[in-house]
């Protein structure tokens, strides 16, 4: 047989520290209860249940390139080390966190050599690929082409954003959920029976302590069981023979406050924002208050969250109630000048106005156009009639001639063209039926039927 290039895998065995296959019993619950097989993997039903292409390339070890993509404690890492013990390739873990380059490149070579001399595939296991920069990722893109390695990376961040368009298009993207409440219950329920769990400690729960454990959990196995593990180091053994019963005091100590996944720089910003502003636009003050409570917990900047309000009563509200951007912009002042936690309530106070008031996007649409129109190069000098005119030489040159003052006229209305030739007669703003709006639509109005009277048309 050939030597192996990686000197520490024996014949027939997985290049991993066999240890990391049997915590101790020392490590985290959430460590000894990892699954080892897919009977045993929860929750993911939709991409490793029976019948699945991917639970039947796992069975018959013809794996190819993947990204798992979902939430913390889904159980991306866990599925990887079921692969481990399923595949007869070799079997690389690597961390984003903790290697460079550098390692990058060893760990290809050997992986091209190895297939070259032995046959054998490598699987190599990327957590956090995300954290991965692009010129790391690139380091990964000929190996995968060639099939010297399967690449599995792991990632809590959008791929079509954080991972390599190249390397995306080599590999399957399969996304996990996070775990529903009677996944997490099953999951708990299994610590507190197994012996590599909790089951030698003679524990009980009753389903009320579990269920608000799941609940609390946003999903997050990882989190369920290390708040189990918690509430059962705070469980004192009874005086006589009875078994040590979790209550719900100790289960309070132990949760403190609900598990919150937010990324202030990842994919959840973005999706909880969105949610803010389209509960705002959808007239749900309801909704925004949530959406708004979930960032500030989550730790947002309240000054981006006050920006967006701020915007939003432009964008949305706009001129059907043109207080909104004077509430938004208080708001924003009152953060700026209180912080936290007092500032949140006058956030608070600015969605629920955005979100109750009229809504017109009139002006957002009117200067979309305008903008649009000018980088479509329709763009010529300023009507002479509305320049000014500070010095004789530019009078002279026919700057400001033909200016009409409103003030000077009757009925302030005047017959200028004030935009250049090529956009001449072209309406951006454009007022609805709503709110303070509805005023303006009809003040509009009346200057054109003045301008008509006045023209005879």
């Amino acid at each position: 047989m050939t030597k192996s290039l990686f000197p520490e895998m024996e014949p027939g065995r997985r290049l991993i520290d066999p240890r990391r296959l049997e915590p101790s019993p020392d490590a985290p619950l959430a460590d000894r209860m990892r699954p080892r097989t897919l009977e045993e993997f929860e929750g993911q039903e939709a991409i490793v249940g029976p019948g699945k292409i991917l639970r039947g390339a796992i069975e018959n070890d013809e794996l190819r390139s993947l990204i798992l993509w979902g939430p913390p404690g889904s159980g991306k890492t866990t599925l990887a080390w079921v692969i481990a013990r399923r595949t007869q390739a070799l079997f690389v873990p690597f961390s984003a966190v903790l290697s460079g380059i550098k390692e990058i490149k060893e760990v290809m070579a050997g992986a091209e050599a190895e297939k070259r001399s032995s046959g054998r595939r490598t699987i190599l296991f990327v957590d956090e690929i995300h954290r991965f920069n692009r010129a790391q990722q690139d380091a990964f893109l000929p190996y995968v082409e060639r099939g010297d390695i399967v690449l599995i990376g792991a990632t809590t961040e959008n791929p079509s954003f954080e991972v390599n368009s190249a390397l995306l298009s080599r590999s399957k993207v399969y996304v996990l959920k996070q775990l529903d409440e009677a996944a997490l219950m099953r999951i708990l329920k299994r610590a507190l029976e197994e012996d590599h769990g909790l089951g030698t400690l003679h524990l009980e729960a009753d389903e009320a302590i579990l269920t608000e454990i799941a609940r609390r959990s946003q999903g997050d196995a990882r989190f369920a069981l290390n708040t189990l593990e918690i509430a059962a180091a705070a469980t004192p053994a009874p005086e006589g023979r009875g078994a040590r019963v979790i209550t719900p005091a100790v289960l309070a100590d132990a949760l403190q406050r609900t598990a919150l996944y937010y990324d202030k720089s990842g994919e959840e910003h973005f999706n909880l924002i969105s949610a803010l502003h389209k509960s705002m636009r959808s007239s749900e003050p309801d909704a925004a208050i949530y959406w708004l409570a979930r960032m500030i917990e989550g730790g947002e900047d309240p000054l981006y969250i006050a920006r967006r309000i701020v915007r939003f009563a432009s964008e949305d509200v706009g001129n059907a109630d043109p207080r909104a951007l004077s509430v938004a912009l208080a708001a924003k002042e009152s953060v700026h000048f209180l912080g936290l936690p007092e500032g949140a309530l006058a956030l608070a106070q600015a969605a629920v106005y955005c979100a109750t008031a009229p809504k017109s996007d009139s002006v957002y649409r009117a200067w979309k156009e305008a903008v649009a129109d000018i980088r479509a190069g329709k763009v010529e000098p300023v009507p002479m009639s509305i320049r000014n005119a500070p010095t004789a030489l530019m009078s002279g040159l026919g700057y400001g001639e033909g200016y009409q003052h409103a003030h000077d006229l009757p009925d302030g209305v005047t017959d200028m063209e004030c935009l250049p030739p090529v956009v001449k007669g072209r309406k951006y703003y454009r007022p609805r039926d709503v709110g303070y709006e509805k005023t303006i639509k009809q003040l509009m109005e009346q200057r054109e039927e003045i301008k008509r009277k006045r023209s005879g048309s």
